[in-house]
């Protein structure tokens, strides 16, 4: 579905993806099924959006922005894709920024060109990312700052590294965690 008052200018989205009011998606964007785009979004010609992936509205996906699949965008989330802007004068190349499967973006939080932010990851609502998140990392403030860990259904997680609610478990791995096998919910 697209809103009639949406303005999409690339035949590179998926089926059952939803691109509402206001939005414009240049030519070269690729999104993929089962979007959701809200109202007041821009999706620029570089910028890739996986499967599943949700934008809420006020939300602009800058050249060389790539969000995995099953990843959530709040309202009014901020990417940058320069590292040193000026008028008029474009970098030779966008700095990537890389948002792994099934990671969440709080509202108003703004995401430092070139970081990557890891698989699961939740960024806090009005947060400004300027490293590296590692998966299942908790992250807040300005700058962010790891705060724990979170599972994959979304519940934060202790030091047992054993959820509460699901059962999942994980070990930790480089700067984040990783499930133990196997990864679905304990029955």
């Amino acid at each position: 579905m697209i809103h009639a008052m949406a303005d999409v200018q690339s035949d590179q989205i998926g089926p059952d993806t939803r691109i509402w009011q206001y939005s414009i998606v240049l030519p070269g964007a690729v999104i993929g099924a089962g979007c959701n785009v809200n109202a007041h979004c821009l999706i620029e010609g570089g910028a890739r959006l996986g499967d599943r992936v949700t934008i809420k509205c006020g939300v602009y996906v800058w050249n060389g922005v790539n969000l995995a699949d099953d990843v959530f965008v709040g309202p009014n989330a901020t990417f940058t894709n320069d590292l040193h802007p000026r008028s008029r004068r474009p970098p030779a190349q966008w700095v990537p920024t890389v948002v792994q499967r099934g990671a969440s973006i709080g509202a108003a939080a703004t995401i430092v060109a070139g970081v990557t932010i890891g698989e699961y990851a939740l960024v806090g609502a009005g947060s400004v990312v300027t490293r590296d998140v590692g998966a299942y990392r908790v992250v807040v403030g300005v700058p962010a700052r790891p705060q724990g860990w979170i599972c994959r259904c979304a519940e934060r997680l202790g030091e047992s590294l054993v959820c509460g609610a699901c059962g999942r478990r994980y070990v930790r791995r480089g700067d984040g965690l990783a499930p133990l096998e196997p990864t679905e919910p304990a029955s």
